[in-house]
């Protein structure tokens, strides 16, 4: 009979044995995927903070140009050397969108400044500039695009069961979207002729 019991006992361990290595594969597994989602949305910032990094750059030699022109305007270009000094200094990913999006409010209201100088839309080095911050907007459009798809991914796989038990035993958190702030960014800008 004691021999029965040890037996049995034995089998017993070696089910919770092998049910413990089947549980830290499974949590090892969404551990990988999930640290693998969290890597791919960081790649995808990092496309979009490659080019802000040149927007960035792009900004004060579109200032100085236009200051040589619309001299009265100070507060516009104030407005855009300001948010670009806190979009440059932003940390985190939110605070860096939150920056982006009032450089980007700045910026307009800079252009819409610049419409009023007919000498300074005709400027050559204006133009060029005024291009390449258009090329550079569009691409930072579509890697935004980019990284809102990595961060929507992986932020679906946070929410579902089971990962969402793993994920809160890790720490994992959420990806924000880079999302317009405001309304004015969201209209259709209109070209009149």
């Amino acid at each position: 009979m004691g021999m029965g019991l040890g037996v049995i006992f034995l089998v017993a361990c070696g089910g919770l044995v092998l049910l413990a290595v089947v549980l830290a594969v499974w949590v090892i597994g969404i551990y990988n995927r999930l640290a693998a989602g969290r890597v791919g949305v960081q790649g995808a910032w990092a496309d979009i903070d490659v080019q802000l990094k040149r927007r960035h750059d792009l900004i004060p030699n579109l200032v100085e140009t236009v200051k040589g022109y619309a001299k009265h305007e100070r507060e516009a270009l104030e407005a855009v050397i300001a948010a670009r000094a806190r979009a440059v200094s932003a940390g985190p990913i939110d605070d860096k969108i939150a920056a982006e999006g009032g450089l980007t409010q700045a910026l307009g209201r800079l252009m819409a400044v610049a419409e009023a100088y007919p000498d300074l839309k005709a400027n050559a080095n204006f133009q060029q500039l005024q291009g390449e911050l258009t090329s550079t907007e569009n691409i930072i459009g579509r890697a935004r695009s980019g990284y809102n798809g990595a961060a929507g991914g992986y932020n679906q796989t946070l929410v579902v069961f089971p990962t969402n038990i793993v994920a809160g035993l890790f720490g994992f958190k959420q990806m924000p979207f880079f999302e317009l702030d405001s309304a004015a960014e969201r209209v259709a800008p209109q070209v009149k002729f």
